[in-house]
């Protein structure tokens, strides 16, 4: 069964209830995404650690460190945290 014709027997068992109908399929999903990501940056600030850009800082350590392992430049150790 797809999810239109779930969506669309659940109107009907609604209907004949005399029930809300349920929101549509989709309706909710970006407000599904922001919920995720929030919990992201609420676990990052309960470990401690930055809630925002976390994302592009590794990938600019990823690219930063690619760059430096080719011989490009000579880089001394970073002290660890």
């Amino acid at each position: 069964m797809s999810v239109t014709q779930q969506h669309l027997l659940d109107t009907y068992r609604a209907a004949r209830l005399g029930e809300p109908r349920p929101p549509a399929p989709g309706r909710h999903d970006w407000q599904a995404v922001r919920e995720v990501r929030d919990y992201g940056r609420f676990k990052a600030v309960i470990a401690e650690r930055p809630a925002r850009g976390r994302v592009r800082s590794a990938l600019a350590g990823l690219i930063r460190d690619a760059f430096h392992r080719r011989g490009a430049v000579a880089r001394t150790p970073r002290p660890l945290p």
